[in-house]
C-alpha cells in the first residue's frame, strides 16, 4: 500500500483548526509505545487532504497508516536517543507562529480565537514541534543513503502511461529584495538597561537561572534556567560565542547584541571546544522597530530596477537582507526541489499569491511589509519575472520535479522497509473497533494483539 509520510503532521492539528473545524468527538484511536493518535488527528488529516486535493486524497486507512509510521519513528528516536537542539525547536516554533499570524492577521486575533496568550499557545505547541523535528531527523537517518540517478528519473517518467502523465499547474518565477527593520537606539538602550539591571541583581546574590526562567525570551532555554549544555564551538551565532570565549567560568558578560536580540551571558563551564552557558535573551518589540530607512532604501532601489530590470539579480545579491534568497539572485525557491518555478496554487503562501494575482508579468511591486521565515520584520519589493502555463509533465521542462517525485518514491520504499524491520521493537495497537474492521488489511501487518 502506498505510504503517505507526512512528517509535519504532528503540528497539523493546531494549524488545521484554523481552516477546518469539524465537530469531532475526540478519543484515542491508536497507541504506539507511549504515544497516542487521537481521533481528531486522523479526522483533521483526512479532511485536510480532501480539501486540498479530493481526487487524489489518501483514504482514511492510509492516513492512519502514515500517522502510525510517524509515531513509530518518534518512539524509535527515543529508543535510539536521537535528539534535536533547542534552538532548532525555537526557530521552528517561531515559524509556526508566523504562519498563524499570517493566517489570522495579527497576534491579537489569535489570542481572541483561542482564548489563550501567545506564550500559552507556544508552550502547548512546543512538544509537538519538537516531536515533529525528531521524526524528521529519524527519516533523514533512514534515507540518508538514498540517491537517485538520471536513468532512474527517466525510468520513473516512462512508467507513466501517456494518458496519465502528471499535470502541473501554472507556475511563476518571482524574486524579492528584502530590507529588515532597524531597532531604534532608544529601544536597544532600554534592553541594555534591563539586562544591566539583571546583572546587578545576580551580583547581589540572585540566581541567574531563576531570572532567565522568568524573563528570557528564548523559550527553549528559559525552561531550563537559560542553560545550554555541552555546546560545540561554532554552534551559536558569532556574537554569542565571542562573548563566551572572553569569559571565565562564573563570569557574566555585558549585554551582547546578535541577530536574535540582546543577550546577558553567564559562562558555566568550558572544556576546550565545548562549553556550557546560561543566557537571558530580550528581543525588541516588533511594533517599535523602525521601517523608515528600509522603506526609503527600497523605494529608491525600485526606481532603478523599473528603469533596468536586468540589474535585479545583481542588486538582490548586493542589497537583499534575506539570506535564503540573496545568494541565488533574489529568486524565491520551492523549499523541496530548490526550483525557481513556483506552483501558482493553494500551496503558495497566500500573501504572495494574491499580490502576484494583481500584478503583470515583468513588473515590480510597491514596497510592502514582510516577515521572514525566522520571524524578522521588514519590507520587500517583488519582481514578477515570468509565468508558465499549466501542462503535462515532460523531461525537458520538469526534470527537477520528476527527480523529486522519483526520489520521494525511493525514500518511501526505504522507510517502508525500515518500518517492516522495526515494527516488532515497539508496541502498536489500534483501539477503535470500527477502524480495526475498516482498515484490517493495513493493521494486520503490524498490530500486536
Amino acid at each position: 500500500m502506498k505510504r503517505f509520510l507526512v512528517l509535519w503532521m504532528m503540528c497539523l492539528p493546531f494549524l488545521v483548526n484554523a481552516q477546518v473545524k469539524p465537530q469531532i468527538i475526540d478519543g484515542v484511536v491508536a497507541k504506539v509505545d507511549n504515544h497516542y493518535i487521537l481521533r481528531s488527528d486522523l479526522e483533521q488529516m483526512y479532511l485536510q487532504y480532501q480539501a486540498d486535493n479530493p481526487k487524489n486524497a489518501p483514504s482514511k486507512c492510509q492516513c492512519l497508516n502514515s500517522l502510525i509510521i510517524n509515531k513509530v519513528m518518534l518512539a524509535k528516536a527515543e529508543i535510539d536517543s536521537v535528539t534535536v537542539e533547542d534552538r532548532n525547536v525555537d526557530s521552528e516554533l517561531e515559524g509556526r507562529m508566523d504562519q498563524m499570524i499570517q493566517m489570522y492577521g495579527s497576534e491579537k486575533n489569535i489570542v481572541e480565537q483561542f482564548s489563550k496568550s501567545i506564550e500559552q499557545l507556544k508552550a502547548e505547541l512546543r512538544t509537538d514541534v519538537k516531536n515533529n523535528l525528531l521524526v524528521g531527523e529519524m527519516q533523514r537517518k533512514i534515507t540518508s543513503e538514498v540517491k537517485i540517478t538520471p536513468s532512474e528519473v527517466r525510468r520513473f517518467f516512462n512508467s507513466f502511461p501517456k494518458d496519465s502523465l502528471p499535470y502541473f499547474p501554472s507556475e511563476v518565477q518571482v524574486g524579492h529584495i528584502v530590507r529588515l527593520a532597524k531597532v531604534t537606539r532608544d529601544e536597544k538602550d532600554k534592553l541594555r538597561e534591563r539586562l544591566g539591571d539583571f546583572k546587578k541583581r545576580v551580583l547581589a546574590g540572585e540566581d541567574f537561572g531563576k531570572l532567565a526562567s522568568t524573563y528570557s525570551e528564548d523559550i527553549g532555554s528559559a525552561q531550563n534556567g537559560g542553560l545550554y549544555v555541552n555546546v560545540k564551538r561554532g554552534t551559536m551565532v558569532p556574537e554569542f560565542e565571542g562573548a563566551v570565549y572572553r569569559l571565565k567560568p562564573g563570569e557574566i558578560s555585558e549585554p551582547v547584541e546578535s541577530e536574535h536580540g540582546l543577550h546577558l551571558i553567564k559562562l558555566e563551564d568550558m572544556k576546550g571546544e565545548i562549553y556550557s552557558a546560561r543566557h537571558i535573551l530580550l528581543r525588541p518589540e516588533y511594533n517599535r522597530l523602525d521601517l523608515t530607512e528600509p522603506t526609503h532604501f527600497l523605494d529608491s532601489l525600485r526606481s532603478k530596477l523599473v528603469a533596468d530590470s536586468a540589474r535585479f539579480e545583481k542588486m538582490a545579491k548586493e542589497y537583499s537582507e534575506d539570506k535564503a534568497t540573496a545568494d541565488v539572485g533574489g529568486w524565491i525557491q520551492d523549499p523541496e526541489s530548490r526550483s525557481v518555478h513556483l506552483a501558482m496554487d493553494e500551496s503558495m503562501e497566500p500573501g504572495l499569491y494574491f499580490t502576484l494575482d494583481s500584478m503583470k508579468v515583468g513588473t515590480f511591486s510597491q514596497v510592502m511589509p514582510y516577515r521572514t521565515n525566522d520571524g524578522k520584520t521588514g519590507v520587500r519589493i517583488l519582481y514578477y519575472k515570468a509565468k508558465f502555463p499549466p501542462h503535462f509533465a515532460n523531461l525537458t521542462d520538469d526534470y527537477l520535479k520528476l527527480q523529486r517525485m522519483a526520489l520521494n518514491r525511493k525514500k518511501n520504499t526505504a522507510v517502508d522497509k525500515w518500518f517492516k524491520k522495526t515494527k516488532s521493537e515497539v508496541f502498536i495497537q489500534v483501539r477503535d473497533p470500527n477502524l480495526k474492521t475498516e482498515c484490517a488489511d493495513v493493521i494486520s501487518a503490524y498490530e500486536q494483539q
